[in-house]
């Protein structure tokens, strides 16, 4: 695999130095990044933009969210606070999305247009911090920030024990046919502090490559 390959801008941010620490850390693993090779993964840099992807992302295929994703944006022009705000909720649910879901995200335009929630403070907050504020949310769950540290704030530590797919991506990985909490958390301990990275070859792992 060719480890100096740059990743380019739009996407996740890793190379040799992550991609060393986790092919000594755990073997396993490495061979699995030297098979599947350097990962593109897109990132939206956008806060707002990225929670609403997030929250349409709940338990829907990768494929199908994207669907829904582009089909708000076609609609809206853009997702920004201002859009979803000014957007009925109809609407909003004809892109695909359950009426729970639409609420959820303008209850989240809501939020950030009166000023009772700040996109703007994320960046500079601790990984577990942005978690316990985004979770006070209605409809932003513990998964849905980390989605959001990693697609988003490139948060470079953080491997999800609620993704279905990251756990069954380890079992794959290490031949398990069960995966307990103090297992997830051992796993997770070898890839600090670069479990995005690890995160990312799981996904793909999970998904047969």
């Amino acid at each position: 695999m060719a480890q100096s390959s740059p990743i380019r801008d739009g996407f996740f941010r890793y190379g040799p130095v992550e991609i060393d620490h986790l092919t000594r850390q755990d073997p396993a693993l490495g061979q699995a990044i030297e098979r599947i090779g350097l990962i593109e993964r897109l990132v939206t840099p956008d806060p707002f933009a990225a929670l609403v992807r997030s929250v349409i992302a709940q338990q829907i295929s990768g494929k199908a969210a994207a669907t829904v994703s582009r089909r708000l944006a076609e609609r809206l022009g853009a997702i920004t606070p201002a859009t979803i705000g000014a957007a009925p909720l109809d609407d909003i649910q004809r892109c695909g999305l359950s009426w729970q879901k639409a609420s959820y995200i303008k209850g989240l335009s809501d939020a950030v247009i009166e000023g009772a929630f700040d996109l703007d403070a994320l960046p500079s907050l601790p990984d577990d911090e942005v978690i316990a504020r985004l979770s006070a949310l209605r409809g932003i769950g513990v998964w849905t920030a980390e989605m959001l540290l990693i697609f988003s704030l490139q948060r470079p530590d953080v491997v999800s024990w609620g993704d279905l797919a990251i756990r069954r991506g380890m079992m794959m990985l290490y031949g398990r046919d069960d995966l307990d909490r103090a297992a997830f958390d051992r796993y997770r301990a070898r890839y600090s502090p670069f479990g995005s990275v690890a995160s990312l070859y799981l996904w793909r792992i999970a998904a047969g490559e």
